[in-house]
């Protein structure tokens, strides 16, 4: 069945940095929409990030000119680099794929962020 582990997360001070990488198996995953979203404790799960088969790339307004989403299909892997980061980042972030085979796509287990001094 098809697995999405993410990895990457952690505890960083505001204005700190992390890389979260999230590593697709038992999918075609060039063919994928992946994303990044997250989910505050109260609050709903939110669109970070996104980048389709083809490369374009959507952000939310909230990480404009901090994250950047990537994708390496030969390692069937994407990542969310994740810049001057904030305490309101605080989050556990999921990865998502996303094609016409399920409604939704399939969803990783997640890995917790926190940012804070």
């Amino acid at each position: 069945q098809v697995q999405l582990v993410e990895s990457g997360g952690g505890l960083v001070q505001p204005g700190g940095s992390l890389r979260l990488s999230c590593v697709g198996s038992k999918i075609v995953f060039s063919i994928y929409t992946m994303g990044w979203y997250r989910q505050a404790p109260g609050k709903q799960r939110e669109l970070v990030a996104s980048i389709k088969g083809g490369g374009t790339i959507n952000y939310a307004d909230s990480v404009k000119d901090r994250f950047t989403i990537s994708r390496d299909n030969a390692k069937n892997t994407v990542y969310l680099q994740m810049n001057s980061l904030k305490p309101e980042d605080t989050a556990v972030y999921y990865c998502n794929a996303r094609w016409i085979d399920k409604p939704g796509g399939y969803w990783g287990q997640g890995t917790q962020v926190t940012v804070s001094s």
